[in-house]
């Protein structure tokens, strides 16, 4: 492609077709823009030829076309037309419902980086009157597929998960080979699922398409509940903690979350949707919705097994560009807040062996660090804990021999927390477990008391 992507001449977007073939484990996903060329994503689940019976083939049917209507976000974004078309088949008001919110709030972050007002011009087109059908039980085995991104969080529930005696595979999207390194390092099986996007999407970004960030966690959880139906699994679990639903306060926008779908309103709505409409026995939760990032924090803190291998740093992750070469680049707003919310649980060497250094006493790193606690800036567009457990990480840290005088928390000391006036929070309030979630409660029992401790 040659010529400049004209978005602003788009009319419309189309979900032109899609289809799940069981020989293959290929999930075939069509898009369009107006009358333009097809874009064809695929997605293939390993372990193929598949044999579904009819109940089974049913319900992928209905995960591929919810799988197609959500990852249909990568492409609309680029022009955000404000018509969308269904071709193929047509959907009920829920459905539509779901799609709208997704869209709406998970290109939240996109539209205000691309100036853009959302409300009013995503609308699904509702052709299927539908109705109150309940999807029927396909009884699934009792098996987890659970997501990993090669951070902390998935860790803590892959091993919470082991000793509750939970059968589980490890599963994740895309050719990572950090991620691919943390899998085989916890030895359990694995499951690693290949999404290819139309290589036209990247033509479109470079000639002048709308780009930015995007609700990746709806898109992967739509694949792994594809996937589950497939491999006879009957749970999807992520590792979302409670924070992930507070966005950033932005003045003249309010809030923006980066992290939307990660947030307890989509796994409330997506889990509900699932349960509902494509199969009764697929449960999907985050199994540590009810803590805290710091909570996380303290959970990992006991293992050390992931030391070498782990990283949150998101510039491991990116498409395109350069990637740390030690795993931390140091200087992102993840690496500072892991690295502060690890601090108050983890002897002090350990955790600068693990960054190669000492992130808390670098002068250079102030203005990063007063984002993180909303001090003259506001919360990062990244997926980080609230400003108050950065605070209150950093006020524990200032109590501390070992910490008090390494520069960011010695400045936190003595500039910030007096002007605080006592709102900084207490770490341990920080710790304790609250919140709903959709955890299954036999489950939830066994894991209660370890959560809590």
């Amino acid at each position: 492609m040659s010529q400049a992507f004209d978005r602003d001449a788009i009319q419309s977007f189309r979900f032109v077709d899609c289809g799940f073939d069981a020989g293959s484990g290929v999930a075939r996903l069509v898009y369009a823009f107006d009358d333009g060329p097809e874009l064809v994503e695929t997605v293939t689940v390993p372990g193929a030829p598949f044999a579904l019976d009819a109940a089974r083939a049913a319900a992928v049917q209905r995960a591929t076309r919810l799988l197609h209507l959500i990852a249909g976000v990568s492409y609309y974004k680029a022009a955000v037309p404000g018509t969308i078309h269904i071709d193929g088949y047509a959907i009920d008001a829920a459905t539509a419902a779901l799609l709208d919110d997704v869209y709406l709030h998970g290109l939240g972050e996109f539209a205000y980086r691309n100036g853009l007002d959302l409300r009013g011009r995503i609308r699904f087109p509702v052709d299927d009157p539908g109705g109150d059908g309940q999807a029927s039980a396909l009884g699934l085995r009792e098996h987890a597929l659970v997501a990993i991104g090669g951070g902390k969080d998935s860790l803590v529930s892959i091993e919470a998960l082991r000793d509750a005696g939970v059968a589980q595979t490890v599963s994740w999207i895309g050719g990572s080979q950090l991620i691919r390194a943390c899998a085989e390092r916890t030895g359990l099986p694995t499951l690693n699922i290949q999404r290819e996007l139309a290589p036209e999407l990247f033509d479109y970004n470079r000639h002048g398409a709308y780009n930015g960030h995007i609700p990746v966690t709806a898109i992967n959880s739509a694949i792994l509940a594809l996937a589950a139906l497939v491999l006879d699994a009957d749970q999807v679990v992520f590792s979302n903690e409670r924070s992930a639903s507070y966005g950033s306060l932005i003045e003249g926008s309010g809030e923006v979350n980066h992290q939307w779908s990660k947030g307890w309103a989509f796994e409330q709505a997506f889990g509900g949707y699932l349960q509902r409409f494509v199969a009764a026995d697929l449960t999907y939760y985050s199994l540590l919705r009810p803590l805290s990032e710091l909570a996380v924090a303290r959970q990992f803190a006991r293992i050390d097994r992931y030391d070498a291998h782990f990283s949150s740093c998101n510039r491991n992750f990116h498409l395109l560009g350069e990637r740390p070469v030690n795993r931390w680049c140091g200087v992102c707003p993840k690496c500072h807040f892991v690295f502060l919310a690890l601090a108050p649980f983890m002897p002090k060497p350990r955790l600068v062996a693990i960054f190669g250094r000492n992130l808390l006493d670098d002068a250079s790193q102030v203005p990063g660090y007063d984002a993180l606690i909303e001090y003259r800036d506001h919360k990062p567009f990244e997926c980080v804990g609230e400003a108050r457990e950065s605070r209150a990480a950093l006020a524990a840290l200032a109590a501390r021999p070992e910490w008090r005088e390494d520069a960011i928390v010695e400045r936190f000391a003595r500039e910030i927390a007096p002007q605080l006036d006592g709102a900084g929070a207490d770490v341990a309030r920080l710790l304790e477990l609250e919140g709903e979630h959709r955890i299954p409660a036999a489950l939830w029992e066994r894991l209660r008391a370890r959560f809590a401790a």
